[in-house]
């Protein structure tokens, strides 16, 4: 059975990254993807820093964008889903 986590996808990423761990970020991603029923190695994994919104108390947000290797457009829920906010 999964573990519930409270925290969204985008939310363990962003903390990854402040806390110097960037490096399991595509791991977690991965796992991620795999929860969901996709094959992580279909996926090319991106990572892009962008400032939080004002009044978040974070300082940055890690938007994630995922690219099929195949050439086929991600489905866009997927893509929702990995950025969705808390």
């Amino acid at each position: 059975m999964p573990r519930i986590n409270p925290y969204t996808l985008q939310m363990q990423i962003t903390r990854m990254f402040e806390q110097g761990q960037s490096l399991f970020a595509t791991m977690k991603v991965q796992d991620w993807l795999k929860e969901r029923n996709e094959d992580p190695h279909a996926y090319d994994i991106l990572f892009h820093q962008k400032p939080a919104p004002p009044g978040s108390g974070e300082v940055l947000v890690v938007e994630i964008e995922l690219r099929r290797k195949d050439g086929k457009p991600v489905d866009s829920w997927l893509q929702e889903q990995a950025n969705q906010h808390a």
